[in-house]
């Protein structure tokens, strides 16, 4: 039987990750390009634990400046007064696209290195539980604060597959799909997820109205 995945221990992972991402941001702003070493000293970790979570230290040094270029769900809602969950989803959307987009080449090295993380440890991983996180969700924030004000409107079921859905077209998968597949530029593919997230959050408004009748 599969062990049960420890949430305690995942969200412990998380932070680990996050920590090492916050130590290399500072150490990169001090106009210094560290390595591995420095990096775990300044995060308080081990060097194995850092080797853990990053490969190599040029993967950790392109996500680096990443994490700190995202919007912050506080930030992008500051004196925000609309508690309409569409209208806010789209100003978090908006936010997270214009970042996005900016930092096209930096986001596909990373998300590069991560499939093919992913790849080889899908082939060697003997559990779960013995993952560590390849990436950093830094959407789901977002679409948390986004749907704050509304979370009383969706039904439970409701707003776990609404939150999901919107992870689709949040981030740099959407603008790889857009960009690569679909050949459509910057202007209309926000066009288009602004239409989508609209549609979605009307979807999840629908489904819990007619669950509550």
């Amino acid at each position: 039987m599969p062990k049960t995945i420890d949430p305690g221990r995942t969200n412990q992972r998380h932070r680990t990750r996050k920590d090492l991402l916050a130590a290399a941001g500072r150490l990169l702003k001090q106009g210094r390009t560290p390595d591995m070493d420095e990096v775990a000293r300044e995060a308080m970790v081990s060097r194995a634990t850092a080797y853990r979570y990053f490969p190599t230290i040029e993967q950790l040094l392109v996500e680096a400046p990443l994490d700190g270029a995202v919007p912050d769900p506080h930030e992008v809602f500051a004196g925000e007064r609309s508690s309409d969950p569409a209208e806010r989803v789209d100003k978090a959307e908006a936010a997270l696209h214009e970042m996005v987009y900016r930092n096209a080449a930096q986001l596909r090295v990373m998300l590069a290195a991560s499939l093919e993380r992913a790849a080889t440890e899908a082939a060697a991983s003997a559990s779960a539980t013995a993952r560590v996180p390849l990436r950093q969700n830094r959407r789901a924030p977002l679409i948390e604060a986004a749907l704050a004000p509304s979370r009383d409107r969706f039904t439970g079921a409701a707003y776990r597959k609404l939150s999901a859905a919107l992870a689709l077209i949040f981030g740099v998968e959407s603008m790889i799909v857009f960009t690569d597949v679909l050949g459509i530029d910057e202007k209309a593919a926000r066009k288009i997820k602004s239409w989508a997230a609209t549609a979605l959050v009307d979807a999840a408004l629908k489904e819990s109205a007619a669950t509550r009748r």
